[in-house]
């Protein structure tokens, strides 16, 4: 069992070139882990320790999954569950795990059956033996649409990240104080309600009403620090090769039990702060909310992980397995979902429609596991977003000219578009929320839902075994899908 630890930690990044790999690999989510994790060297390791690394084996697939896909969707969750209502939000938690968990899975068995002839294959090419050319190429837009998510997503917690460290520095150096003052004794002083402030009455901001300060003009969250960060971005998303970055895959996996850690250790402190009868009182909590889809739309996407499943199970000695370690997989992602979402939501002592997008917006900046949080989650970012940037660059170029690099200045083109983009959502949208919500019931209505329900249906009638029931029912899947897309333009998040 010791060498699982070295294996399960071990990424392999393949430098892709036209002769090696036309049809690179792309990350799972806008809220994973993205670099390419392989459990390298398990048959090796198989003839030294037989049975015992077998099984070692086993655990290192459901690890590598659980690490893929968890991510920044931990910051979300506790938002999300505020958008559902807690009984509907943890019913959609587990009800959008099992069914992206059975596409995956189909997925995976579709390959088996099909891909013999391209062992290298992906998604893509199954679509494009069973489906035609047309499914092909709606695949690699759409997996375009979730690297171009992941970027926005990204630049909007890093340029949200950036704001209040260096904030937090200034006042320190400076002697101002952050701090604003609770009214009311019995709410912690480092809990923040701004949706409602200062309506509410919850809290108050020193010298509200004085003119800004040239700091406070040249160093705003919404219109100049998403430019800031442009200069530390630009020189790191223009290389050839995006290698280095890789060697921060760890910090994906730090900064998910950070947060994990920061939501118990603050629940512990607040208590329970939960009622279900009383609507008057602040801290009432409703099982249903219409605006639920908010809630189904991002876990569409906190779930994805169906464009590299294959790449992460293809070494996988034990393929009549794959069930059950996905099926440890998505437990695992499905209960550390609910486990963050549910404690924040129950303890959290304030209203639960004040619950932010992101978690750490209901901290002040003074207090110190926040900021922390923010300076680590800081650079994880800064390490991931060249290996997005440098992912869906190749992916369209691949699909366009053929060449992963076909020159400086077409990266340096593709590269000043992808920043534009994420630049203008960071001044006008910067929602996480909004954007994983989106982005994850498009995405998912095409990856998680029609696809694999469709080369299932294929492969079927392929082997002649397709009856009316499969075909309802994966009929099924398909609507729910759409109806998630359609229900996110009825759903207001402010």
């Amino acid at each position: 069992m010791k060498k699982c630890t070295h294996i399960c930690m071990v990424v392999e990044w393949k430098t892709i070139t036209p002769d090696r790999d036309s049809n690179p690999n792309l990350p799972s989510s806008a809220v994973g882990p993205i670099s390419r994790v392989t459990p390298y060297g398990l048959d090796h390791a198989a003839t030294e320790e037989g049975h015992t690394v077998i099984a070692a084996e086993n655990s290192c697939y459901s690890f590598s999954v659980w690490n893929t896909i968890m991510g920044s969707s931990l910051l979300v969750m506790p938002w999300g569950l505020e958008k559902a209502g807690l009984l509907t939000g943890m019913f959609l938690n587990v009800a959008m795990g099992g069914l992206c968990l059975y596409t995956t899975y189909r997925i995976l068995q579709i390959h088996q059956l099909h891909g013999a002839n391209n062992p290298d294959g992906e998604v893509a090419d199954l679509c494009k033996i069973l489906l035609g050319r047309s499914a092909e190429m709606v695949t690699k837009v759409i997996s375009l649409v979730v690297l171009l998510g992941a970027n926005i997503v990204y630049w909007v917690l890093m340029s949200n990240f950036l704001y209040y460290s260096v904030d937090y520095v200034h006042a320190q150096i400076a002697g101002v104080d952050l701090s604003i003052v609770p009214i009311n004794d019995t709410v912690p002083p480092s809990v923040l309600c701004l949706r409602h402030f200062p309506a509410d009455n919850i809290t108050q901001v020193p010298n509200e009403g004085l003119p800004n300060s040239t700091y406070e003009n040249l160093w705003n969250l919404h219109t100049t620090v998403p430019l800031f960060l442009v200069l530390i971005i630009v020189p790191l998303v223009n290389f050839k090769s995006a290698t280095f970055f890789t060697k921060f895959n760890s910090l994906g996996t730090l900064s998910a039990m950070y947060l994990l850690i920061f939501v118990f250790v603050k629940s512990a402190q607040w208590g329970i702060n939960i009622n279900f009868s009383d609507v008057t009182d602040i801290n009432y909590a409703p099982q249903f909310l219409p605006s639920f889809p908010a809630l189904s739309g991002m876990l569409a996407l906190s779930f994805f992980i169906h464009n590299i499943i294959i790449t992460i199970m293809r070494n996988n000695r034990h393929h009549k397995n794959n069930g059950r370690d996905l099926s440890i997989a998505y437990l695992l992602v499905t209960l550390t979902y609910a486990l963050v979402g549910t404690v924040f939501y129950i303890c959290f002592p304030l209203a639960k429609s004040c619950i932010e997008d992101n978690l750490l917006n209901n901290f002040q900046s003074w207090d110190p596991m926040t900021a922390v949080a923010r300076v680590f989650l800081f650079f994880q970012l800064v390490t991931v977003y060249p290996l997005l940037t440098y992912m869906l660059r190749v992916q369209m170029f691949t699909t366009l000219l053929r060449s992963t690099y076909p020159g400086f200045y077409h990266v340096l083109l593709l590269n000043t578009a992808i920043i534009i983009v994420c630049v203008m959502f960071a001044i006008f949208l910067p929602h996480i929320g909004t954007i994983i919500r989106f982005t994850g019931a498009l995405s998912g209505l095409v990856y998680v839902f029609t696809l694999p329900s469709l080369l299932h249906l294929a492969s079927q009638r392929k082997f002649g075994k397709q009856s009316w029931l499969s075909i309802l029912l994966h009929i099924a899947i398909i609507i729910i899908g759409g109806g998630n897309l359609l229900a996110q333009f009825f759903v207001q998040d402010v």
